[in-house]
Protein backbone atom coordinates (compact mmCIF):
# COMPACT_ATOMS: atom_id res chain seq x y z
CA UNK A 1 0.00 0.00 0.00
CA UNK A 2 3.15 2.58 0.71
CA UNK A 3 4.16 1.44 -2.62
CA UNK A 4 1.17 2.72 -4.01
CA UNK A 5 0.63 5.59 -2.68
CA UNK A 6 3.97 6.81 -2.90
CA UNK A 7 3.99 6.26 -6.36
CA UNK A 8 0.36 7.83 -6.87
CA UNK A 9 2.04 11.16 -5.07
CA UNK A 10 4.88 11.16 -7.42
CA UNK A 11 2.47 10.91 -10.36
CA UNK A 12 0.38 13.75 -9.46
CA UNK A 13 2.96 16.09 -8.30
CA UNK A 14 5.00 15.40 -11.76
CA UNK A 15 2.33 14.41 -13.76
CA UNK A 16 1.01 18.45 -14.33
CA UNK A 17 1.32 20.41 -17.43
CA UNK A 18 -0.13 24.36 -17.73
CA UNK A 19 -3.06 24.67 -19.97
CA UNK A 20 -2.06 27.97 -22.50
CA UNK A 21 -5.56 28.78 -23.39
CA UNK A 22 -6.90 28.93 -19.17
CA UNK A 23 -3.59 29.21 -17.82
CA UNK A 24 -4.71 26.36 -15.53
CA UNK A 25 -2.41 23.19 -14.33
CA UNK A 26 -3.82 20.26 -15.75
CA UNK A 27 -3.12 16.28 -15.09
CA UNK A 28 -1.12 15.11 -17.53
CA UNK A 29 1.09 11.70 -17.35
CA UNK A 30 2.14 11.95 -20.89
CA UNK A 31 4.76 13.68 -23.31
CA UNK A 32 3.67 14.55 -26.78
CA UNK A 33 6.22 12.24 -27.94
CA UNK A 34 4.35 9.47 -26.33
CA UNK A 35 0.64 10.68 -27.47
CA UNK A 36 1.43 11.37 -31.44
CA UNK A 37 3.18 8.66 -32.67
CA UNK A 38 0.63 6.31 -31.66
CA UNK A 39 -2.03 8.58 -32.76
CA UNK A 40 -0.70 9.35 -36.12
CA UNK A 41 -0.15 5.53 -36.43
CA UNK A 42 -4.22 4.67 -35.54
CA UNK A 43 -5.27 7.58 -37.88
CA UNK A 44 -3.38 6.00 -40.72
CA UNK A 45 -4.78 2.49 -39.86
CA UNK A 46 -8.67 4.31 -39.65
CA UNK A 47 -8.04 5.94 -42.93
CA UNK A 48 -7.65 2.40 -44.54
CA UNK A 49 -9.89 1.20 -43.06
CA UNK A 50 -12.97 3.74 -44.68
CA UNK A 51 -13.97 5.25 -47.12
CA UNK A 52 -12.37 9.11 -47.78
CA UNK A 53 -13.63 11.41 -49.53
CA UNK A 54 -11.06 14.27 -51.56
CA UNK A 55 -11.27 16.09 -54.71
CA UNK A 56 -15.08 17.63 -53.57
CA UNK A 57 -16.53 20.66 -52.83
CA UNK A 58 -17.01 19.56 -49.11
CA UNK A 59 -13.58 17.67 -48.81
CA UNK A 60 -11.74 21.01 -49.92
CA UNK A 61 -14.16 22.79 -47.44
CA UNK A 62 -13.15 20.79 -44.47
CA UNK A 63 -8.97 21.24 -45.52
CA UNK A 64 -9.60 24.99 -45.65
CA UNK A 65 -11.64 25.79 -42.62
CA UNK A 66 -8.89 23.28 -40.84
CA UNK A 67 -6.32 25.10 -41.96
CA UNK A 68 -7.65 28.87 -41.03
CA UNK A 69 -8.34 27.47 -37.47
CA UNK A 70 -4.87 26.08 -37.06
CA UNK A 71 -3.31 29.28 -38.30
CA UNK A 72 -5.34 31.38 -35.87
CA UNK A 73 -4.54 28.45 -32.97
CA UNK A 74 -0.67 29.32 -34.09
CA UNK A 75 -1.59 33.02 -33.77
CA UNK A 76 -3.37 33.36 -30.23
CA UNK A 77 -0.66 30.73 -29.26
CA UNK A 78 2.39 33.22 -30.34
CA UNK A 79 1.36 36.31 -29.62
CA UNK A 80 0.32 34.81 -25.48
CA UNK A 81 4.22 33.50 -25.36
CA UNK A 82 4.00 29.82 -26.44
CA UNK A 83 6.10 30.34 -29.73
CA UNK A 84 6.74 26.89 -31.01
CA UNK A 85 3.75 24.57 -29.21
CA UNK A 86 2.61 23.20 -32.51
CA UNK A 87 5.88 22.20 -33.41
CA UNK A 88 5.29 18.58 -33.90
CA UNK A 89 1.69 18.78 -35.00
CA UNK A 90 1.21 17.12 -38.21
CA UNK A 91 -1.98 18.48 -39.60
CA UNK A 92 -4.15 16.69 -41.73
CA UNK A 93 -7.62 16.96 -42.30
CA UNK A 94 -10.01 14.05 -44.23
CA UNK A 95 -13.98 13.80 -44.95
CA UNK A 96 -15.34 10.18 -44.15
CA UNK A 97 -17.98 8.74 -45.87
CA UNK A 98 -20.67 7.43 -42.76
CA UNK A 99 -23.47 8.81 -41.79
CA UNK A 100 -22.59 9.38 -38.15
CA UNK A 101 -22.98 13.16 -37.15
CA UNK A 102 -20.06 13.38 -35.61
CA UNK A 103 -16.06 14.77 -36.11
CA UNK A 104 -12.91 14.39 -34.08
CA UNK A 105 -9.46 15.29 -33.72
CA UNK A 106 -6.38 13.03 -32.54
CA UNK A 107 -3.22 14.38 -30.99
CA UNK A 108 -1.29 16.32 -33.08
CA UNK A 109 -3.93 17.47 -35.48
CA UNK A 110 -5.48 14.74 -37.16
CA UNK A 111 -8.65 15.45 -37.87
CA UNK A 112 -12.10 13.41 -39.30
CA UNK A 113 -15.01 14.31 -40.08
CA UNK A 114 -18.45 12.40 -40.91
CA UNK A 115 -20.26 13.61 -43.97
CA UNK A 116 -22.93 12.92 -41.46
CA UNK A 117 -22.26 16.06 -39.60
CA UNK A 118 -22.03 18.32 -42.63
CA UNK A 119 -26.01 18.87 -42.61
CA UNK A 120 -25.90 20.21 -39.55
CA UNK A 121 -22.81 22.31 -39.63
CA UNK A 122 -24.87 23.84 -43.38
CA UNK A 123 -22.02 26.14 -44.08
CA UNK A 124 -18.27 26.68 -43.88
CA UNK A 125 -18.67 28.72 -40.51
CA UNK A 126 -21.02 25.86 -39.06
CA UNK A 127 -17.62 23.67 -40.37
CA UNK A 128 -15.48 25.80 -38.16
CA UNK A 129 -17.36 25.40 -34.99
CA UNK A 130 -17.04 21.69 -34.94
CA UNK A 131 -13.13 22.04 -36.32
CA UNK A 132 -12.69 24.38 -33.83
CA UNK A 133 -14.21 22.51 -31.04
CA UNK A 134 -12.33 19.33 -31.93
CA UNK A 135 -8.66 21.11 -32.40
CA UNK A 136 -9.62 22.54 -29.31
CA UNK A 137 -9.59 18.77 -27.64
CA UNK A 138 -6.01 18.42 -29.35
CA UNK A 139 -4.79 21.51 -28.16
CA UNK A 140 -5.93 21.29 -24.58
CA UNK A 141 -4.36 17.79 -24.33
CA UNK A 142 -7.44 16.02 -23.61
CA UNK A 143 -6.63 12.76 -24.78
CA UNK A 144 -3.66 12.85 -22.47
CA UNK A 145 -5.55 14.03 -19.32
CA UNK A 146 -8.51 11.11 -20.16
CA UNK A 147 -5.32 8.43 -19.65
CA UNK A 148 -4.06 10.47 -16.87
CA UNK A 149 -7.03 10.46 -15.10
CA UNK A 150 -8.34 6.61 -16.08
CA UNK A 151 -4.41 5.25 -14.87
CA UNK A 152 -5.26 6.90 -11.48
CA UNK A 153 -9.03 5.31 -11.21
CA UNK A 154 -7.33 1.94 -11.98
CA UNK A 155 -4.59 2.37 -8.99
CA UNK A 156 -7.43 4.05 -6.97
CA UNK A 157 -8.97 0.32 -7.43
CA UNK A 158 -5.64 -1.34 -7.31
CA UNK A 159 -5.11 0.48 -3.78
CA UNK A 160 -8.26 -0.43 -2.54
CA UNK A 161 -8.56 -4.42 -3.08
CA UNK A 162 -4.55 -4.42 -2.04
CA UNK A 163 -6.14 -2.77 1.31
CA UNK A 164 -9.25 -4.74 1.75
CA UNK A 165 -8.88 -8.45 3.43
CA UNK A 166 -12.10 -9.97 3.19
CA UNK A 167 -13.17 -11.04 -0.39
CA UNK A 168 -17.25 -9.61 0.23
CA UNK A 169 -15.70 -6.56 1.73
CA UNK A 170 -13.77 -5.89 -1.91
CA UNK A 171 -16.86 -6.77 -3.88
CA UNK A 172 -18.88 -4.34 -2.61
CA UNK A 173 -15.70 -1.88 -2.49
CA UNK A 174 -15.15 -2.41 -6.51
CA UNK A 175 -19.01 -1.69 -7.36
CA UNK A 176 -19.19 1.28 -5.03
CA UNK A 177 -15.66 2.55 -6.21
CA UNK A 178 -16.40 1.46 -9.99
CA UNK A 179 -20.02 3.93 -9.85
CA UNK A 180 -18.88 6.46 -7.42
CA UNK A 181 -15.61 6.97 -9.52
CA UNK A 182 -17.43 7.30 -12.81
CA UNK A 183 -20.51 9.33 -12.08
CA UNK A 184 -18.70 11.41 -9.43
CA UNK A 185 -15.22 12.05 -11.33
CA UNK A 186 -14.74 10.56 -14.73
CA UNK A 187 -17.97 11.75 -16.01
CA UNK A 188 -17.94 15.49 -14.49
CA UNK A 189 -13.81 15.53 -16.34
CA UNK A 190 -15.05 14.55 -19.23
CA UNK A 191 -17.76 17.05 -19.35
CA UNK A 192 -15.37 19.97 -18.25
CA UNK A 193 -13.18 18.89 -21.27
CA UNK A 194 -16.55 19.61 -23.30
CA UNK A 195 -17.29 23.20 -21.95
CA UNK A 196 -13.42 23.73 -22.25
CA UNK A 197 -13.46 23.12 -25.85
CA UNK A 198 -16.05 24.68 -26.66
CA UNK A 199 -14.89 28.26 -24.67
CA UNK A 200 -11.40 27.62 -26.39
CA UNK A 201 -12.75 26.37 -29.92
CA UNK A 202 -14.93 29.67 -29.90
CA UNK A 203 -11.96 32.23 -29.30
CA UNK A 204 -10.28 30.15 -32.21
CA UNK A 205 -12.51 30.22 -35.05
CA UNK A 206 -13.43 33.96 -33.97
CA UNK A 207 -9.66 34.37 -34.54
CA UNK A 208 -10.01 33.01 -37.80
CA UNK A 209 -12.57 35.24 -39.23
CA UNK A 210 -15.28 32.88 -38.18
CA UNK A 211 -18.60 34.24 -36.78
CA UNK A 212 -18.67 32.36 -33.12
CA UNK A 213 -22.48 33.69 -32.58
CA UNK A 214 -22.91 30.69 -35.10
CA UNK A 215 -22.08 28.16 -32.34
CA UNK A 216 -25.40 28.42 -30.19
CA UNK A 217 -27.43 27.96 -33.35
CA UNK A 218 -25.27 24.91 -34.45
CA UNK A 219 -26.08 23.26 -31.23
CA UNK A 220 -29.99 24.27 -31.20
CA UNK A 221 -29.42 22.31 -34.52
CA UNK A 222 -28.00 20.01 -32.75
CA UNK A 223 -30.87 19.74 -29.88
CA UNK A 224 -33.26 18.88 -32.69
CA UNK A 225 -31.46 15.56 -33.84
CA UNK A 226 -31.41 14.39 -30.22
CA UNK A 227 -34.56 13.68 -28.96
CA UNK A 228 -34.06 11.60 -26.63
CA UNK A 229 -31.06 13.22 -24.38
CA UNK A 230 -29.23 11.16 -21.44
CA UNK A 231 -29.73 13.13 -18.60
CA UNK A 232 -26.50 15.30 -18.20
CA UNK A 233 -25.29 13.45 -14.81
CA UNK A 234 -24.74 10.22 -16.47
CA UNK A 235 -23.40 11.73 -19.88
CA UNK A 236 -19.89 12.36 -20.98
CA UNK A 237 -21.45 15.34 -22.32
CA UNK A 238 -23.06 18.34 -20.97
CA UNK A 239 -26.53 19.28 -22.03
CA UNK A 240 -27.36 20.89 -25.06
CA UNK A 241 -29.19 23.83 -23.13
CA UNK A 242 -26.45 23.80 -21.24
CA UNK A 243 -23.80 23.97 -24.26
CA UNK A 244 -26.36 26.61 -26.10
CA UNK A 245 -26.43 28.78 -22.87
CA UNK A 246 -22.79 28.87 -22.47
CA UNK A 247 -21.91 29.65 -25.60
CA UNK A 248 -24.49 32.46 -25.96
CA UNK A 249 -22.75 33.95 -22.97
CA UNK A 250 -19.26 32.78 -24.26
CA UNK A 251 -19.81 35.01 -27.55
CA UNK A 252 -18.79 38.68 -27.00
CA UNK A 253 -15.29 36.86 -24.86
CA UNK A 254 -14.06 35.16 -28.37
CA UNK A 255 -15.19 38.17 -30.67
CA UNK A 256 -12.85 40.37 -28.06
CA UNK A 257 -9.98 38.11 -28.08
CA UNK A 258 -10.07 37.73 -31.61
CA UNK A 259 -10.50 41.36 -31.49
CA UNK A 260 -7.02 41.73 -29.88
CA UNK A 261 -5.18 39.93 -32.51
CA UNK A 262 -6.48 42.47 -35.18
CA UNK A 263 -9.23 40.39 -36.52
CA UNK A 264 -12.79 42.88 -36.62
CA UNK A 265 -14.96 41.13 -39.07
CA UNK A 266 -16.48 37.67 -39.00
CA UNK A 267 -17.92 35.71 -42.01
Amino acid sequence: MKKVFFLLGLLLFFGCKTNPFTGQSTLNFYQNSDMFPMAFSQYDAFLKEHKVISGTSDSEKITEVGQRIARAAELWLNANGYQGYLKDYRWEYNLVQDNTVNAWCMPGGKIVFYTGILPVCQDETGIAVVMGHEVAHALADHGAQRMSAQSLQQMGMIAGNVALKNEEDRMLFNTAYGVGSSVGVMLPFSRNHESEADKIGLKIMAIAGYDPAEAPELWKRMKALNKGETPEFLSTHPSNDRRISDLTKWVPEAKAEARKLGVTTFQ
